[in-house]
């Protein structure tokens, strides 16, 4: 489904030109969890990339963007997470170029990348065309037309089912540019609930309800404006 000319929406991903853009990986999180006492099974990985293999399949791709947050772990590299971004990346460079955006989770990530040596493009930001992709945990001064950020981890709820939250994007506005807001792309990570819960990114902080969502399940499904689920 097409969000903004030429951006359109592939699962839980977007396709601009020949670049697919993920958000939030966040890859380790399992190995996380177990460490806080949570017993969850570590399949993580493999559905993730099952799932990256079954939109570039679909898709003419040739540049992946990982926009911010692949792995968990603040503190430290958690060995899970040495070793899911490094089988992530060994699945995909030989057959695309690769950038990785900076994230809030992502400052002990480069030196998993330094094996790859300058293979893998790790940045602050990307821009393409009239499109700045950035992660979204602070703003940028060089807005572009087009912004594409992650970090908020949007899903949401509705009345009739209030203990059941739904992955989507967001697309509105920032200060006359257009926006749009990836879901988390790993199936753990369900998101903060738009409906209910206290937004994360500085770009979500103004006309929320003028929103346009849109809830990935089986496809896609266009729910009008937030203020209107609310």
């Amino acid at each position: 489904m097409e969000v903004h000319r030429g951006i359109r929406i592939v699962d839980l991903a977007l396709k601009y030109k020949d670049i697919l853009i993920l958000g939030d990986l966040q890859l380790g999180y399992e190995e996380y969890l177990n460490r806080e006492g949570v017993m969850v099974p570590r399949f993580q990985t493999e559905d993730i990339m099952g799932r990256i293999r079954h939109i570039l399949s679909s898709c003419d791709v040739k540049k992946i963007i990982f926009n911010g947050d692949i792995k968990h772990h603040f503190g430290n590299i958690l060995p899970q997470e040495w070793n899911a971004i490094t089988k992530l990346i060994e699945d995909l460079i030989y057959k695309y170029e690769i950038i990785m955006v900076k994230g809030n989770h992502d400052v002990l990530l480069g030196p998993i990348l330094n094996k790859f040596g300058d293979k893998i493009k790790f940045v602050d930001y990307f821009e393409v065309g009239d499109v700045l992709i950035t992660h979204g945990d602070k703003v940028l001064p060089n807005a572009k037309k087009v912004i594409i950020i992650g970090h908020e981890h949007p899903a949401v709820s509705f009345s009739e089912k209030p203990g059941e939250k739904y992955k989507c994007f967001l697309v509105g506005k920032w200060k006359g540019h257009k926006l749009i807001v990836m879901p988390s792309f790993n199936m753990l990570t369900v998101g903060t609930d738009m409906t209910k819960e206290k937004v994360l990114s500085p770009y979500l902080e103004e006309d929320l309800g003028n929103f346009e969502v849109y809830v990935v399940e089986d496809r896609v499904y266009n729910f009008g404006k937030l203020k209107n689920i609310k």
